[in-house]
Protein backbone atom coordinates (compact mmCIF):
# COMPACT_ATOMS: atom_id res chain seq x y z
CA UNK A 1 0.00 0.00 0.00
CA UNK A 2 1.04 3.58 -0.56
CA UNK A 3 2.07 5.59 2.48
CA UNK A 4 0.70 8.92 3.66
CA UNK A 5 2.02 10.60 6.80
CA UNK A 6 -0.33 13.17 8.33
CA UNK A 7 1.35 15.31 11.02
CA UNK A 8 -0.14 17.84 13.43
CA UNK A 9 2.29 20.50 14.67
CA UNK A 10 2.20 22.91 17.63
CA UNK A 11 0.90 20.83 20.54
CA UNK A 12 1.48 23.10 23.52
CA UNK A 13 1.03 26.37 21.62
CA UNK A 14 -2.14 27.16 23.56
CA UNK A 15 -4.94 25.27 25.26
CA UNK A 16 -7.23 25.92 22.30
CA UNK A 17 -4.66 24.45 19.93
CA UNK A 18 -4.25 21.45 22.24
CA UNK A 19 -7.97 20.72 22.22
CA UNK A 20 -8.11 20.97 18.44
CA UNK A 21 -5.23 18.52 18.06
CA UNK A 22 -6.87 16.16 20.56
CA UNK A 23 -10.00 15.97 18.39
CA UNK A 24 -7.94 15.01 15.33
CA UNK A 25 -6.26 12.25 17.33
CA UNK A 26 -9.60 10.93 18.57
CA UNK A 27 -10.84 10.65 14.98
CA UNK A 28 -7.95 8.30 14.19
CA UNK A 29 -6.62 10.51 11.39
CA UNK A 30 -3.66 12.07 13.22
CA UNK A 31 -1.13 9.75 14.86
CA UNK A 32 1.97 11.95 14.52
CA UNK A 33 2.19 15.06 16.70
CA UNK A 34 4.89 17.70 17.18
CA UNK A 35 5.24 19.06 20.72
CA UNK A 36 6.44 22.55 21.66
CA UNK A 37 8.03 22.28 25.10
CA UNK A 38 8.70 25.93 26.02
CA UNK A 39 5.08 27.06 26.15
CA UNK A 40 2.85 27.50 29.20
CA UNK A 41 0.34 25.03 27.69
CA UNK A 42 2.93 22.29 27.00
CA UNK A 43 2.03 20.22 30.06
CA UNK A 44 -1.68 20.69 29.32
CA UNK A 45 -1.13 19.25 25.85
CA UNK A 46 0.81 16.27 27.16
CA UNK A 47 -1.89 15.53 29.72
CA UNK A 48 -4.54 15.51 26.99
CA UNK A 49 -2.78 13.02 24.72
CA UNK A 50 -0.92 10.83 27.24
CA UNK A 51 -3.26 7.85 26.87
CA UNK A 52 -2.97 7.65 23.07
CA UNK A 53 -0.41 5.60 21.17
CA UNK A 54 1.23 8.34 19.14
CA UNK A 55 4.39 9.12 17.27
CA UNK A 56 5.50 12.13 19.32
CA UNK A 57 8.17 14.49 18.07
CA UNK A 58 10.03 17.52 19.36
CA UNK A 59 8.83 20.56 17.42
CA UNK A 60 11.74 22.82 18.35
CA UNK A 61 10.62 26.42 18.59
CA UNK A 62 12.55 29.69 18.60
CA UNK A 63 9.89 32.17 17.47
CA UNK A 64 6.98 32.10 19.94
CA UNK A 65 6.81 32.26 23.73
CA UNK A 66 9.75 32.48 26.10
CA UNK A 67 12.96 30.48 25.76
CA UNK A 68 14.06 27.90 28.32
CA UNK A 69 17.55 29.42 28.32
CA UNK A 70 18.10 32.67 30.28
CA UNK A 71 17.66 35.65 27.96
CA UNK A 72 21.13 37.07 28.69
CA UNK A 73 22.73 33.90 27.33
CA UNK A 74 20.88 33.98 24.00
CA UNK A 75 20.39 37.67 23.13
CA UNK A 76 20.30 37.07 19.37
CA UNK A 77 17.03 35.13 19.73
CA UNK A 78 15.13 37.42 22.10
CA UNK A 79 13.09 40.58 22.16
CA UNK A 80 13.52 43.09 24.97
CA UNK A 81 10.52 41.59 26.79
CA UNK A 82 12.31 38.25 27.05
CA UNK A 83 10.20 36.44 24.47
CA UNK A 84 11.52 35.00 21.23
CA UNK A 85 11.70 37.20 18.17
CA UNK A 86 8.71 36.49 15.95
CA UNK A 87 8.76 34.49 12.74
CA UNK A 88 8.02 37.73 10.86
CA UNK A 89 11.33 39.16 12.09
CA UNK A 90 13.17 36.11 10.79
CA UNK A 91 11.46 36.41 7.41
CA UNK A 92 12.21 40.11 7.06
CA UNK A 93 15.89 39.69 7.83
CA UNK A 94 16.20 36.57 5.66
CA UNK A 95 14.68 38.44 2.71
CA UNK A 96 17.64 40.82 2.98
CA UNK A 97 20.09 37.93 2.81
CA UNK A 98 20.97 38.07 6.51
CA UNK A 99 20.74 35.72 9.49
CA UNK A 100 20.99 37.19 13.00
CA UNK A 101 20.96 33.84 14.84
CA UNK A 102 24.20 33.05 16.68
CA UNK A 103 25.07 29.36 16.38
CA UNK A 104 26.35 28.85 19.94
CA UNK A 105 23.24 30.55 21.34
CA UNK A 106 20.69 28.62 19.34
CA UNK A 107 22.40 25.33 20.20
CA UNK A 108 21.94 26.12 23.90
CA UNK A 109 18.21 26.62 23.43
CA UNK A 110 17.76 23.57 21.19
CA UNK A 111 19.53 21.42 23.77
CA UNK A 112 17.41 22.88 26.57
CA UNK A 113 14.25 22.02 24.64
CA UNK A 114 15.47 18.49 23.98
CA UNK A 115 16.11 17.94 27.70
CA UNK A 116 12.74 19.47 28.58
CA UNK A 117 11.02 17.10 26.14
CA UNK A 118 12.58 14.10 27.86
CA UNK A 119 11.69 15.50 31.29
CA UNK A 120 8.06 16.16 30.35
CA UNK A 121 7.39 12.93 28.46
CA UNK A 122 9.83 10.42 30.00
CA UNK A 123 10.76 9.31 26.51
CA UNK A 124 12.96 10.17 23.58
CA UNK A 125 11.35 12.00 20.65
CA UNK A 126 10.27 9.73 17.83
CA UNK A 127 11.45 12.44 15.46
CA UNK A 128 13.21 15.76 15.88
CA UNK A 129 12.68 18.89 13.78
CA UNK A 130 12.13 22.62 13.94
CA UNK A 131 9.21 25.03 13.90
CA UNK A 132 9.89 26.78 10.61
CA UNK A 133 11.81 30.02 10.74
CA UNK A 134 13.94 31.56 8.02
CA UNK A 135 17.36 30.91 9.56
CA UNK A 136 20.01 28.60 8.09
CA UNK A 137 21.88 28.83 11.41
CA UNK A 138 18.87 27.40 13.23
CA UNK A 139 18.86 24.41 10.91
CA UNK A 140 22.61 23.92 11.42
CA UNK A 141 21.96 23.96 15.16
CA UNK A 142 19.27 21.31 14.81
CA UNK A 143 21.62 19.08 12.84
CA UNK A 144 24.37 19.55 15.41
CA UNK A 145 22.15 18.66 18.37
CA UNK A 146 20.65 15.71 16.52
CA UNK A 147 24.11 14.29 15.89
CA UNK A 148 25.24 14.96 19.47
CA UNK A 149 22.33 13.08 21.03
CA UNK A 150 21.72 10.60 18.20
CA UNK A 151 18.23 11.94 17.53
CA UNK A 152 16.09 11.00 14.49
CA UNK A 153 16.36 14.34 12.71
CA UNK A 154 13.83 15.17 10.03
CA UNK A 155 15.31 17.95 7.93
CA UNK A 156 13.10 20.51 6.27
CA UNK A 157 13.12 20.40 2.48
CA UNK A 158 13.91 23.84 1.11
CA UNK A 159 13.92 22.94 -2.59
CA UNK A 160 10.94 20.62 -2.98
CA UNK A 161 13.10 17.52 -3.17
CA UNK A 162 12.41 14.54 -0.91
CA UNK A 163 14.15 14.23 2.45
CA UNK A 164 15.52 10.87 3.51
CA UNK A 165 14.47 9.67 6.96
CA UNK A 166 15.54 6.24 8.20
CA UNK A 167 16.26 5.22 4.63
CA UNK A 168 12.83 6.30 3.34
CA UNK A 169 12.24 9.17 0.96
CA UNK A 170 9.66 11.60 2.32
CA UNK A 171 7.95 14.01 -0.07
CA UNK A 172 6.39 17.08 1.53
CA UNK A 173 3.09 17.98 -0.09
CA UNK A 174 2.72 21.64 -0.99
CA UNK A 175 -0.69 22.96 -2.09
CA UNK A 176 -0.76 24.13 -5.68
CA UNK A 177 -2.67 27.24 -4.64
CA UNK A 178 -2.54 28.46 -1.04
CA UNK A 179 -5.78 30.45 -1.26
CA UNK A 180 -7.64 27.44 -2.63
CA UNK A 181 -6.18 25.29 0.13
CA UNK A 182 -7.29 27.73 2.81
CA UNK A 183 -10.84 27.59 1.44
CA UNK A 184 -11.00 23.80 1.61
CA UNK A 185 -8.01 21.78 2.90
CA UNK A 186 -9.98 18.57 2.39
CA UNK A 187 -9.51 18.77 -1.37
CA UNK A 188 -5.75 18.94 -0.88
CA UNK A 189 -5.78 15.85 1.32
CA UNK A 190 -7.46 13.80 -1.38
CA UNK A 191 -5.28 15.35 -4.09
CA UNK A 192 -2.24 14.20 -2.16
CA UNK A 193 -3.73 10.77 -1.40
CA UNK A 194 -4.53 10.14 -5.07
CA UNK A 195 -1.09 11.19 -6.31
CA UNK A 196 1.36 9.57 -3.91
CA UNK A 197 4.92 8.89 -4.94
CA UNK A 198 5.84 5.28 -5.64
CA UNK A 199 9.34 5.41 -4.18
CA UNK A 200 8.64 6.89 -0.74
CA UNK A 201 6.11 8.37 1.64
CA UNK A 202 4.18 11.60 1.24
CA UNK A 203 3.88 14.04 4.14
CA UNK A 204 1.21 16.60 4.90
CA UNK A 205 1.74 18.95 7.84
CA UNK A 206 -1.25 20.56 9.56
CA UNK A 207 -1.73 23.06 12.36
CA UNK A 208 -5.16 22.18 13.75
CA UNK A 209 -6.47 24.06 16.76
CA UNK A 210 -9.37 25.93 18.27
CA UNK A 211 -9.19 29.68 18.58
CA UNK A 212 -8.44 31.16 21.98
CA UNK A 213 -7.12 34.51 23.15
CA UNK A 214 -3.47 33.45 23.26
CA UNK A 215 -3.67 32.32 19.66
CA UNK A 216 -5.31 35.59 18.61
CA UNK A 217 -2.56 37.57 20.35
CA UNK A 218 0.43 35.61 19.06
CA UNK A 219 -0.29 33.91 15.74
CA UNK A 220 -1.09 35.02 12.22
CA UNK A 221 -2.46 31.52 11.52
CA UNK A 222 -5.96 31.61 12.99
CA UNK A 223 -8.96 30.56 10.91
CA UNK A 224 -7.10 27.86 9.01
CA UNK A 225 -6.26 26.11 12.29
CA UNK A 226 -9.95 25.83 13.16
CA UNK A 227 -10.81 24.65 9.65
CA UNK A 228 -8.13 21.95 9.71
CA UNK A 229 -9.29 20.84 13.17
CA UNK A 230 -12.84 20.40 11.88
CA UNK A 231 -11.81 18.47 8.77
CA UNK A 232 -9.31 16.20 10.53
CA UNK A 233 -11.83 15.45 13.30
CA UNK A 234 -14.20 13.76 10.85
CA UNK A 235 -14.27 10.11 11.86
CA UNK A 236 -15.10 9.08 8.28
CA UNK A 237 -11.94 10.66 6.83
CA UNK A 238 -9.60 7.84 7.85
CA UNK A 239 -11.74 5.22 6.12
CA UNK A 240 -12.14 7.36 3.02
CA UNK A 241 -8.38 7.71 2.69
CA UNK A 242 -7.73 4.02 3.28
CA UNK A 243 -10.41 3.10 0.74
CA UNK A 244 -8.14 4.70 -1.87
CA UNK A 245 -5.55 2.02 -1.10
CA UNK A 246 -3.54 4.41 1.04
CA UNK A 247 -1.91 3.41 4.31
CA UNK A 248 -1.68 6.08 7.01
CA UNK A 249 1.80 5.83 8.52
CA UNK A 250 3.96 7.57 11.12
CA UNK A 251 7.69 8.22 11.37
CA UNK A 252 7.89 5.16 13.64
CA UNK A 253 6.66 2.95 10.81
CA UNK A 254 9.60 3.84 8.60
CA UNK A 255 12.73 1.70 8.41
Amino acid sequence: MKGLLLRADDLGYSEGVNYGILRTIQSGVIRTVGLMVNMSASQHGIDLIKDYDLCLGLHTNICVGKPLTPQEKIPSLCQENGEFKSSAVYRDVFSQGEDFVVFEEVVQEIEAQYHRFVSLTNRQPDYFEGHAVASPTFFRGLEYVAQKYDLPYFAMSLDGKPVEFKGTKIYSYLPKNLKTYEQNPLNAIFDCARNLHQDGVDLMVFHPGYIDQYLLNHSSLINLRAKEAEILSDRNLKNEIENLGVSLVTYKDLN
